[in-house]
């Protein structure tokens, strides 16, 4: 009677054992599931992942979400459940993400692609007026002759017209530059941004879409900057905005 419960004990165990060794092969790894979020100035990744197995995880960035992906970074922990990377400079334009993840053994594989997409929790829509940054622009203006040595010439005074922004460029509450031309898609507008002084940035050769936000570290500083807005190489608007050293929440 002991050898029965000893061998109905001994199979049961073994039966468990299978059960769960079953189990645990059925259940996947996960995989990495991310997002990227445009914060003021930077791009913030973050991502969850069940891999251990792994040798690098490397972030690739593409503008376009199909070709020319290029690594930017590696995840300083791979093997860690919860992870995050910060892109401190983002290209001028519509940014997408995804993973390359390599593990011990050789192998390798792709994430999905993600769009990085606006912080919901800043007030991106709000633009700037003159009331919003006429104290920071006075200040700077002040700094700037401080630290040259120079006072401002009284054959030079503030102009009278009070500026405003443009309604095709502009900056926003969260420090950022907002491009919005609603016939994008049927036209062919080009950018050219430039430093007070003339000096040339970069440009847009064409917007293809009708909304595009500038994350406003591709300036490298605050104050004021120059654009040139051309309609199928005629000129269609030349004016300036100004990125705030700080920003609205």
């Amino acid at each position: 009677m002991k050898q029965v419960v000893r061998l109905t004990f001994a199979i049961g165990l073994f039966l468990l054992t299978v059960t769960q060794g079953k189990a645990q092969q059925a259940l996947p790894p996960v995989l990495p599931n991310f997002t990227a979020t445009i914060k003021t100035g930077k791009i913030q990744l973050d991502w969850i992942s069940g891999f251990m197995e792994v040798k690098e995880m490397g972030i690739q960035r593409s503008l376009d979400s199909v070709l020319n992906f290029n690594t930017i970074g590696y995840a300083s922990y791979p093997t860690q459940t919860r992870n995050a990377y910060i892109d401190s400079k983002p290209l001028p334009g519509t940014n997408y993400y995804r993973m390359f993840i390599l593990f011990t053994n050789g192998r390798y594989m792709y994430s999905k692609t993600v769009l990085a997409l606006s912080d919901s929790t800043i007030r991106a829509d709000q633009k700037l007026e003159y009331a919003d940054i006429k104290d920071a622009a006075k200040a700077m203006k002040a700094e700037k002759r401080a630290a040259t040595g120079k006072e401002q010439e009284n054959n030079n005074p503030e102009p009278k017209v009070i500026w405003h922004p443009s309604n095709f460029i502009y900056t926003t509450a969260d420090g950022n530059v907002n491009i919005k031309l609603a016939d994008a898609l049927q036209k062919k507008y080009t950018i050219k941004f430039f430093e007070p002084n003339g000096a040339f940035l970069f440009e847009i050769n064409h917007v293809k879409g009708p909304s595009l936000i500038l994350e406003k570290a591709i300036f490298l500083h605050a104050g004021w900057f120059n654009f040139e807005l051309y309609d199928n190489g005629q000129l269609k608007e030349k004016w300036n905005f100004f990125i705030p050293l700080n920003y609205k929440m």
